[in-house]
């Protein structure tokens, strides 16, 4: 059932991003804004059937979870495989040294940190990363492979741990998958014919929404691998068009659990911060790492909303 259930929400909501993309490419500026910010919140739908295909809840089937991934990972950009290395390797990390964007290290420069931050995740180019990414891997493969790019210029990115593993995976099927992106999007912009403005349009506000979600749910949290995230207080809307993925310490918890089960799994005492606070907050900079084991920021608890 709940297999079904994804591939129609799947179908649905690729059908409308094709809708939300043709009107960015055709339609006076005002109407191409609302279709980017509409097409923003839809093609949250695609990457969350993804973070289920990667965690082989998407389907009970391997071989039709995979496609769910495949599919799934055509419309947000990537390959299956690689997104699988890289978020099952946020699981390992998560809020370790090796990843957090809201701290930084006695180490790190904090004007770089700050850079990382501002244009990654507030700014989107965090998304656009990825994609940058894959069409390097495309072209230049032996490139993307080498000691220079895994072991030099990747760390300085900061994404170094998660390139050493993606390196490790077989190349033959990371440059299908990527090629199988490049298709979609490519027939995308020819049976719609879209332009670059209103493409770019499209993605820059979704590049925007996700980038920021992936660190507003976890921001000030605590330092601690499994619990350093938050389940974040939103619209009931805006829960739905992301599958439950706001509930992410609920998922950190039970990594496991399709989305359908998260709603349950919330601690019901326990208080949660609302997105835009936690949004609003990151703009005042990074702060200084506090070790690993500190409690969540006292403030945000102080402030947040019991669920309901």
């Amino acid at each position: 059932m709940l297999e079904r259930l994804n591939f129609i929400i799947l179908l649905v909501s690729l059908a409308a991003t094709w809708i939300f993309l043709w009107a960015a490419s055709h339609s006076t500026w005002w109407l191409a804004l609302v279709a980017a910010w509409l097409f923003s919140l839809v093609n949250m739908l695609p990457f969350s059937l993804l973070h289920e295909a990667v965690h082989g809840v998407g389907s009970p089937s391997k071989r039709r979870n995979r496609l769910l991934g495949l599919v799934s990972g055509m419309a947000f950009g990537t390959s299956m495989s690689m997104q699988a290395v890289a978020h099952l390797g946020h699981h390992k990390r998560n809020r370790t040294d090796a990843e957090m964007y809201d701290y930084y290290l006695p180490s790190e420069s904090k004007a770089l940190r700050n850079f990382w931050l501002y244009a990654g995740n507030l700014s989107g180019l965090y998304w656009f990363c990825i994609p940058a990414s894959n069409l390097f891997y495309l072209v230049a493969p032996w490139a993307y492979c080498s000691r220079l790019f895994v072991d030099r210029i990747a760390p300085a990115l900061g994404f170094g741990p998660y390139v050493k593993e993606m390196v490790e995976l077989p190349v033959t099927t990371v440059w299908s998958e990527i090629a199988l992106v490049v298709i979609y999007q490519a027939g995308l912009w020819w049976l719609l014919d879209l332009s670059w403005q209103g493409w770019l349009l499209c993605y820059w506000l979704f590049a925007l929404h996700w980038s920021a979600l992936q660190y507003v749910d976890h921001a000030w949290s605590a330092r601690d691998i499994v619990n350093g995230a938050w389940n974040l207080k939103v619209s009931a809307p805006a829960r739905w068009l992301a599958l439950n993925y706001h509930y992410h310490l609920a998922h950190h918890q039970h990594p496991n659990e399709p989305w359908t089960k998260l709603p349950a799994l919330v601690d019901p005492n326990a208080a949660q911060p609302t997105f835009w606070r936690i949004y609003f907050s990151l703009w005042k900079g990074v702060r200084p790492a506090p070790p690993m084991g500190a409690p969540a920021d006292p403030s945000l608890l102080a402030t947040a909303q019991k669920p309901g």
